[in-house]
C-alpha cells in the first residue's frame, strides 16, 4: 500500500490540490493528514471538507495546534498575527466543520506507524522536533517503528543509531526529494514530510511524502503550485500580509 503523508496544510487550497494530485499520480490509496489543516491561509472550509472526505473513505487525520485553537481557543503563546488568523478562520467554518476539528485525535497508531502532529513524548504540549535531541525524545516515547509528524514546516528524517527498541542518540539527514529511503527494520524512524501549505525551509514548493508499506520506503516530494494565487486570496481576505509574502519565499 502507498500512503500519502501531508502536514500543515494551513488552509492553502492550491498547495493541497497540487500535492493530492501528485500523490494520486504515484498510486497512493490511503491519505494521512498530520495536523494543522487551518490557520494562515484563505480556504479553511475547503481544506476541512476535503480532509473530512478522505477520513470518511478510510484515511486518517490528527489534531494540530491551529486546529485545536480554532475549535476551542487560541493559546496565549501564539503570535498576535496567528491569533488573528484563528479568529478569522473560526468565522469561516460551520458547526460541523468545527466539530470535525475539535474531535480529531492527538495521535493515531496504524500497524507499525504512529501519526502525530508535534511529537510522541507529549502530543498535547506542541513542542517541536527541531534536532537530534528532541527526535531522540520522541523515538524513546513510542514503540512504533515509524513516527510521522509535522509542526516544524521542514522536511526531515531521523533514525535510531543503535537499533530497536533503544534508539540512543538519533541520527539525521535531509531527505532528497524524489529519492526513496529504505526504512530498515533494525532502526526506528521519525519522518516529517514538511509543510504542504506553508513551507519554511527556503523552498516555496509544497512538501509532502509517500510511504510504501510493501517496500518499507519513504519518498519525500516537493510540488510546485500557484502560490501567487494563494497569496492573492490571503490579501483579499484581509489576513496579515506576512502570510502572503512567505508563500513566495518559503520562509
Amino acid at each position: 500500500m502507498r500512503i500519502a503523508l501531508l502536514a500543515d496544510l494551513h488552509a492553502n487550497r492550491e498547495a493541497t490540490e497540487a500535492c493530492l494530485s501528485a500523490l494520486r499520480g504515484l498510486g497512493c490509496t490511503r491519505f494521512v493528514f498530520l495536523g494543522d489543516l487551518v490557520g494562515y491561509g484563505a480556504d479553511p472550509a475547503w481544506v476541512v471538507d476535503t480532509v473530512r472526505g478522505f477520513v470518511a473513505e478510510g484515511g486518517a487525520c490528527v489534531l494540530g495546534n491551529h486546529d485545536q485553537a480554532v475549535a476551542a481557543a487560541p493559546s496565549e503563546r501564539m503570535a498576535p498575527h496567528a491569533r488573528a488568523a484563528i479568529h478569522w478562520t473560526r468565522g469561516q467554518l460551520d458547526d460541523a466543520q468545527l466539530d470535525f476539528l475539535g474531535n480529531l485525535p492527538l495521535q493515531v497508531e496504524d500497524d507499525w506507524r504512529l501519526y502525530v502532529h508535534a511529537n510522541a513524548w507529549n502530543p498535547a504540549g506542541w513542542a517541536y522536533v527541531t534536532g537530534r535531541s528532541t527526535a531522540t525524545m520522541s523515538l524513546e516515547a513510542t514503540r512504533q517503528r515509524l513516527t510521522c509528524c509535522g509542526h516544524v514546516h521542514e522536511p526531515a528524517l531521523y533514525f535510531s543509531q543503535h537499533g530497536y527498541p533503544q534508539p540512543g542518540q538519533a541520527g539525521h539527514f535531509a531527505p532528497v526529494p524524489g529519492t526513496p529511503v529504505s526504512l530498515s527494520p533494525g532502526r526506528r524512524w521519525l519522518a516529517s514530510p514538511g509543510s504542504c501549505g506553508q513551507p519554511r525551509d527556503g523552498n516555496p514548493a509544497a512538501a509532502c511524502a509517500m510511504l510504501d508499506t510493501d517496500d518499507a520506503t519513504i519518498t519525500f516530494l516537493r510540488v510546485p503550485y500557484d502560490h501567487e494565487r494563494a497569496a492573492a486570496k490571503i490579501r483579499a481576505a484581509g489576513l496579515p500580509e506576512s502570510f502572503a509574502e512567505r508563500l513566495s519565499t518559503g520562509t
